[in-house]
């Protein structure tokens, strides 16, 4: 219980992952896929942040003078998630226009439907 208390960003990141997952597969609306996507990606980014800060350091920006390569943490998690965010949020912004395509071809956004209409 104590290594929850102590672990609990990666513990909230691992709950939201789920949360994102189930609404990925129990949904048949295009927008709330897209949407428990989205919360996936959230969680992916709050779990390796949260794993990247290490307590008592610096991040690895020199102000005044340099304290070593110790007394900073590695910036390379960051810029990674960064680079992750706006992937994110271009796939978000692509799958959202392929969404009103098919709003457009077929008048509704639920994949059931979508699906049905395209067999016959």
């Amino acid at each position: 219980m104590e290594r929850l208390i102590t672990n609990y960003v990666e513990v909230c990141s691992i709950i939201l992952f789920g949360v994102g997952f189930m609404t990925l597969l129990l949904n048949n609306n295009m927008i709330k896929k897209i949407i428990g996507l989205n919360i996936m990606d959230t969680a992916i980014f709050l779990f390796f942040i949260s794993r990247g800060y290490i307590k008592g350091k610096y991040a690895p920006i020199v102000i005044d003078k340099f304290k070593g390569v110790d007394a900073y943490i590695n910036p390379i998690p960051t810029s990674l998630m960064l680079t992750g965010i706006v992937i994110s949020i271009s796939m978000t912004a692509f799958m959202l226009a392929l969404t009103i395509k098919l709003y457009e071809k077929y008048e509704t956004i639920d994949l059931g439907e979508i699906l049905k209409m395209k067999e016959v």
